[in-house]
C-alpha cells in the first residue's frame, strides 16, 4: 500500500468506509492496542489514535506501535492533533481541528508526503481545506454525541451542501451508530468515523462487521 500524497495521488475515499477514532474511555479490560486488534480484523478501513491527555513521549510510544499494527492490516494510521507524536510514530497522516494549528503550518512541517485531514463545519471551511492541500474532512458533529459536549449538530441538508461543495473525501463524525448510520444515505459521505459505537462495545469485532455493513448502503 502506498499512502505517499503526491501531486497526482489522492487519499484514497475508500480509506474513509469505516474509520475509527481511538478513546481510551472505553479500554476497559483490554489494552487500546488489543481494542484496535480487534477493530482492524473485523473491517476498520482507517485508524486515527486520539489523545488529549497523555504525556508526549508515551504517546509517541504508544503511536509507534500502533502504527506498526495499522501497517501489518494495510490500514493508514493518523494521529490526532499532534504534528511531533506524527513525524515520530511515521504516521501516515495526521488529524486536525479548526482551532488547532493552521492547515498551511501543518503541511510545511510534515511536509507533502504526510496525509492532513481535517474537521469541516461549514462550506467555507470545506472549500479553503480543499483549496489548500487538505487530503479528507470530516464533518461533524452530524448527530449528538458524548465524546464533545460543546459541538452544534450539523443537519443533513448542511452535510449534503457541504459535500456537494469538495471533491476530496469526506467521513461524517459524531454520535454515529448503528441505529443512526443510514440516516446518514444520500448525503454524499465517503464513510463514517464511530469512536464509542466501536470501542465502547462489549464485543468490538461483532460491532465493527455491523458498522462495516451497514456503511456499504451509504452511498
Amino acid at each position: 500500500m502506498n499512502l505517499k500524497r503526491g501531486q497526482d495521488i489522492r487519499f484514497d475515499k475508500k480509506y474513509m468506509h469505516l474509520y475509527a477514532v481511538t478513546d481510551r474511555a472505553w479500554t476497559g479490560n483490554k489494552t487500546l492496542y488489543e481494542q484496535i486488534k480487534e477493530a482492524l480484523e473485523n473491517g476498520v478501513t482507517c485508524v486515527q489514535l486520539r489523545e488529549k491527555n497523555l504525556d508526549e513521549a508515551i504517546f509517541i510510544e504508544e503511536a509507534k506501535k500502533i502504527c506498526v499494527l495499522c501497517r501489518q492490516y494495510n490500514t493508514p494510521f493518523i494521529v490526532n492533533d499532534n504534528v511531533n507524536v506524527a513525524i515520530a510514530s511515521n504516521a501516515d497522516g495526521i488529524h486536525i481541528g479548526q482551532d488547532d494549528m493552521g492547515l498551511k503550518d501543518v503541511r510545511k512541517i510534515v511536509g507533502e508526503n504526510m496525509i492532513i485531514g481535517i474537521s469541516a463545519h461549514t462550506v467555507e471551511e470545506a472549500k479553503f481545506a480543499q483549496e489548500n492541500g487538505a487530503d479528507y474532512i470530516g464533518i461533524g458533529a452530524v448527530f449528538e454525541t458524548s465524546t464533545k459536549n460543546d459541538v452544534d449538530v450539523i443537519p443533513y441538508e448542511k452535510v449534503k451542501s457541504i459535500c456537494d461543495a469538495v471533491d476530496i473525501p469526506k467521513v461524517a463524525i459524531g454520535g454515529i451508530n448503528a441505529e443512526n448510520i443510514l440516516k446518514l444515505k444520500g448525503s454524499g459521505i465517503d464513510g463514517v468515523a464511530v469512536v464509542s459505537a466501536i470501542f465502547g462495545a462489549k464485543d468490538i469485532g461483532k460491532a465493527t462487521k455491523e458498522l462495516y455493513t451497514l456503511a456499504n448502503n451509504l452511498i
